[in-house]
């Protein structure tokens, strides 16, 4: 049933633009009870897992919540920060930083986050900027590659807010921006400035979020887009086919996902005798468990116990000038056409108006 819609009560308030920025989601701490809650709500997504419910509820909630609670919180503990998760503290910092650029360009709009899973959420963040006069709202996904699994799930969340209000906004969604100058000029850049202060590798590994192979067979513009990602990031870095390589990590269940994987391609080139590896993940905008943890961490021990000699991770985008000047552009794009600039006031447009005469007269 449709809520109320405090906004149709502000009178007076001047309705303005507003962008979300939408990432995953993380746990609200690091311990079993927080962690399980949200594996529950990211793991019962049918974007997510793609079982029928009938066979998949029962082992999540008799095998996946009890077993993969406690263990994943230990893994969590190990990159948490004072000021929290590392991926709401990014994201966070993402959106602030998004507020003043686009304020720079003189865009009156309001800049916020949300998460898929967790908090705050999607439908709490529409809530509060429908409420608070927001006509027009863009939705901006941090998931620079389009997926069924992530971006899809994004919109199946905004489709359901709408479902729930009288008064909706006018909606526009960022769905993808893989093969964006800007995105993938920070990109480069950000690598090229960790190698000239800690020297080049032998091999630079790009890492992906992997998905079930049969997306892929089903349709799903993943894999292709990361394929291109990463094509394009490697002219951008001017290296040659054999000096990078591309895989897929964080594997989930018995099912074949896209290959190839990222800890046992580490282990392999450590066994072919190269010495130095960098690991890059072009598909997370901001450092998470699965780069902090699962590359950083595992994916380090997993290059070094075969053999390698040394092993570094470059860090996310995160909130560099770079990225945040190129997540703006992509911003400014998909706003075109929208009132976002305040017009300008009476005294200004009698000044134009004097000096249009005054070229007119000299002329």
């Amino acid at each position: 049933m449709p809520t109320v819609d405090r906004s149709l009560h502000g009178h007076g308030q001047a309705p303005f633009t507003a962008v979300l920025l939408c990432n995953l989601g993380t746990p609200d701490a690091p311990t079993t009870s927080a962690v399980r809650r949200y594996l529950r709500e990211f793991l019962s997504d049918r974007r997510v897992v793609e079982i029928p419910r009938a066979i998949w509820l029962p082992i999540l909630y008799g095998l996946i919540l009890p077993l993969r609670s406690s263990k994943s919180a230990a893994k969590y503990r190990t990159i948490w920060t004072p000021e929290g998760s590392p991926l709401r503290v990014w994201t966070e910092r993402q959106s602030k930083r998004l507020q003043g650029w686009l304020g720079e360009r003189g865009h009156r709009v309001r800049v916020a986050y949300a998460m898929r899973y967790g908090s705050p959420s999607i439908a709490a963040q529409l809530d509060a900027l429908a409420d608070a006069g927001a006509d027009r709202i863009l939705l901006l996904s941090a998931y620079p590659q389009y997926s069924g699994t992530t971006t899809a799930s994004l919109i199946d969340a905004v489709a359901a807010w709408t479902g729930k209000r009288r008064s909706v906004p006018e909606l526009r969604f960022v769905n993808r921006y893989h093969d964006d100058r800007g995105y993938l000029q920070a990109l480069a850049h950000g690598i090229a400035r960790y190698w000239q202060e800690n020297g080049r590798p032998d091999q630079l590994v790009m890492s992906f979020h992997g998905v079930p192979e049969r997306t892929l067979h089903l349709g799903d513009p993943y894999h292709c887009e990361c394929r291109k990602t990463a094509r394009l990031l490697a002219e951008w870095l001017g290296l040659q086919p054999a000096q990078y390589t591309v895989t897929f990590q964080s594997r989930f269940g018995k099912a074949k996902w896209l290959q190839p994987y990222t800890e046992p391609t580490l282990k392999d080139l450590a066994r072919k005798g190269t010495q130095r590896v960098d690991v890059v993940c072009p598909g997370f905008t901001s450092d998470c468990l699965e780069t902090l943890e699962e590359i950083a961490q595992e994916g380090r021990d997993a290059f070094l116990g075969a053999g390698g000699k040394s092993f570094h991770y470059i860090p996310c985008l995160n909130a560099g000038d770079e990225w945040i000047g190129a997540l703006g552009q992509i911003a400014e794009r998909h706003m075109g056409g929208w009132p976002t600039k305040e017009a300008p006031d009476a005294q200004v447009l009698a000044a134009q108006k004097q000096r249009a005469i005054a070229l007119g007269a000299s002329g």
